[in-house]
């Protein structure tokens, strides 16, 4: 009886609520694909638009994380039956080429870098993680509140990180010419000052400066319907200038951005 007395005010609350709204909030429908054109009230950024967001997020996101497989023969410390498996470690990144290609200070003692001369296969992710935190969230509907729904915890995490974009880059491991080492060590201990204590010649451990030639890059820009999600054609990824780069912005790298509400899809 209680549950039935508190129904009219549900009502009237539920009324007075979708009165003031201008329309009610549908579910979201794309998210892991994009839509036809025809069925996003949003513009989805090209291909080459979302090849020069990325080129942006590696020149400014310094850590990515490397994935490789173990060789079929095992060795050294490492247990039996490894050989195939993946590994994906954490890897200082550096921009210091123009045509889209990290560079990587390979330690040779590290298992990632072992496993590449063992012939594995290597890619790099990395995502866009925003200086600063929105000033407004993705907001729960009203139905969420009305059946207690939106009572959750402390974010640990003070934005939606699956709406923001990121990459993995697919290719190859190719050392750099030795010539090249000073000019790769600037650049390199500009992103990372501790770097310093193993750049090549260092009396710790073996190291030399290596690029991931890029082969194929894929994309997830955020949600599948107002972002790009899918392959660049690697030409595309390559052939983004500098002056384009630094001409976007990127969610979050300023002060006072917003993240969608349920109400805008």
């Amino acid at each position: 009886m209680k549950f039935l007395r508190s129904l009219p005010f549900a009502y009237l609350a539920a009324c007075s609520y979708a009165a003031a709204e201008q329309q009610p909030d549908p579910e979201p429908q794309y998210i892991f694909s994009n839509p036809p054109a025809s069925a996003s009230e949003y513009r989805i950024p090209t291909s080459y638009e979302s090849a020069v967001l990325g080129r942006r997020i590696l020149a400014l996101t310094p850590l990515g994380t490397l994935a490789t497989v173990f060789p079929d023969a095992s060795g050294g410390r490492q247990p039996e039956g490894l050989g195939g498996m993946p590994l994906g470690l954490l890897e200082y990144v550096a921009d210091c080429e123009e045509d889209g290609n990290p560079t990587f200070l390979a330690i040779n003692i590290e298992t990632t870098f072992k496993n590449v001369r063992g012939g594995s296969n290597i890619s790099l992710a990395q995502q866009w993680t925003p200086p600063y935190p929105p000033d407004k969230r993705i907001k729960s509907t009203f139905w969420d509140w009305l059946f207690g729904r939106n009572d959750e915890p402390t974010d640990r995490v003070p934005y939606s990180a699956v709406n923001l974009p990121r990459y993995s880059l697919i290719g190859y491991i190719e050392k750099m010419d030795a010539a090249a080492t000073a000019d790769m060590a600037s650049c390199f201990v500009d992103t990372h000052p501790d770097a310093k204590y193993w750049l090549p010649g260092n009396p710790i451990h073996e190291s030399e400066f290596v690029r991931l030639v890029v082969t194929k890059v894929y994309w997830i820009g955020g949600f599948g319907d107002r972002a790009y999600i899918g392959w660049i054609p690697v030409e595309e990824w390559k052939n983004v200038t500098r002056k384009e780069w630094e001409s976007v912005e990127l969610p979050g790298e300023k002060e006072g951005w917003k993240e969608w509400s349920s109400s805008d899809l």
